[in-house]
């Protein structure tokens, strides 16, 4: 009988911050589908890689696969159009994939025999995958994997909607400040340093500080403490 997904839906609900939820999946749902590499890719509000955390595999698979592979990727090409997970033998015919171009620029070198992606969604946009590959010889991701991976999806999607929420919604000054912004600005308001903020939003300590310098210009404020007093009046 297939292990059941609950605990980890509960300990998804139940995360507290992303950070903690990015934890919480990385850590345990490799047990659940079999994979050997894993990883979890967000995007930025221009579509464009703001993090990356990715298990089983090295930095270098990463930037390979941004700069040959993913154009090429049938399986994410699926995603993106549907909002659903796929996995190689839903979207390339029988026998095709390691005649495929990812396979052949990326995977080929890291023995990824099989591999399945699903969405995470907010808003109506696509905001980022979760990413599966089993390596050697295993078996292929089955309808039952898709449709767990889709679950999982759902409930991570949702969370992530949550514990993204615009603070301050109703106060015009909010408006020229993009959603990450206003998620560095709650943070701000928590007490949280730039290293908290970046370990939180999963970016780097000069990313927080080169977009606190943007508000500060936004907000017409020269401060931390003015910029939060600014967005609750």
């Amino acid at each position: 009988m297939p292990r059941s997904l609950y605990p980890l839906f509960q300990a998804i609900a139940t995360a507290p911050t992303e950070q903690a939820l990015r934890f919480r999946v990385m850590d345990s749902i490799s047990e659940y589908f079999g994979v050997q590499r894993w990883g979890i890719y967000l995007l930025d509000e221009n579509n464009g890689l703001a993090s990356v955390d990715a298990r089983g595999v090295s930095d270098t698979f990463v930037e390979q696969y941004q700069k040959f592979g993913k154009s090429v990727d049938p399986v994410l090409q699926y995603v993106l159009q549907y909002h659903a997970p796929a996995h190689e033998e839903l979207v390339l015919p029988k026998g095709a994939w390691k005649q495929s171009e990812l396979y052949k620029r990326c995977c080929s070198t890291y023995d990824h025999e099989h591999i399945m992606t699903g969405p995470i969604v907010g808003q109506g946009q696509l905001v980022g995958t979760v990413n599966f590959a089993r390596i050697g010889h295993v078996p292929a991701f089955s309808q039952l994997d898709l449709a767990s991976l889709g679950a999982v999806c759902t409930h991570l999607s949702a969370r992530l909607a949550e514990l993204r929420k615009q603070p301050w919604s109703t106060n015009p000054s909010v408006k020229c400040l993009t959603p990450r912004e206003v998620q560095i600005a709650d943070l701000v308001a928590k007490g949280l340093t730039n290293a908290e903020i970046g370990a939180e939003l999963w970016i780097t300590q000069n990313s927080v500080k080169q977009a606190l310098k943007r508000m500060f210009r936004k907000l017409e404020v020269s401060a931390r403490t003015e910029m939060v007093a600014k967005l609750r009046m």
